[in-house]
């Protein structure tokens, strides 16, 4: 007989639970710029505030105005750590504000992107390129994509378990060692779906 205990049975279920599910998480608008733009708009270094889910990543103590031909954006987040090329990851909804068309895009692919203002506290940077609307996506590290028979760039759907479940389609999945389970949704989509924080989804193909 196999002896258990309260302690072994949380392990094994939340162990279950981590091969059906990933955490889905509201990535809100936000910026990613070079080590020489970081010292142009703030005068140093980006400085943590605090960590993100990927290791390695974290929020900036900066935020910037993002200025388009029709409109700004003022206290954008920063991201870090800094970058070869900056970008600007936005919503739809943000688009409109700022008067631009940004095509739908995985992050780092910023060829044939509109440019922005980006305007720190010690001066500004003026971008010929980089405004996305990030596609949602999935990541993984390689151990999670093999537990999930999924592999880097494969295209799935995904069921939330949200106050208003739905299905997205054309969900990417990416896969890197220093990737950790993390379902990432923009804002217009995450409040389509009514997430909150803790909410969870599922692989569906």
């Amino acid at each position: 007989m196999i002896h258990t205990t309260p302690e072994t049975i949380d392990a094994l279920t939340q162990a279950v639970l981590r091969r059906l599910f990933i955490p889905i998480e509201a990535s809100g608008r936000h910026v990613h710029v070079t080590e020489a733009q970081a010292l142009a708009l703030f005068g140093h270094p980006l400085s943590p505030e605090r960590p993100l889910s990927q290791p390695g990543q974290f929020l900036s103590r900066d935020r910037v105005t993002v200025r388009g031909p029709k409109g700004e954006l003022t206290k954008v987040a920063v991201l870090g750590p800094e970058r070869k090329e900056a970008q600007v990851e936005i919503s739809f909804t943000d688009s409109r504000a700022l008067g631009l068309l940004p095509p739908l895009r995985l992050s780092g692919d910023t060829h044939d992107t509109p440019g922005i203002c980006l305007i720190g506290p010690m001066g500004q940077v003026t971008l010929p390129q980089g405004v996305l609307v990030a596609q949602r996506h999935i990541h993984l590290s390689p151990e999670e994509a093999r537990d999930r028979k999924v592999t880097d760039g494969q295209v799935v759907s995904l069921q939330t378990f949200t106050q208003r479940p739905v299905i997205f389609r054309d969900v990417v999945v990416r896969v890197h060692p220093q990737f950790r389970a993390a379902v990432h949704l923009d804002y217009d989509e995450a409040n389509a779906c009514g997430f909150r924080d803790g909410d969870l989804g599922r692989i569906l193909s």
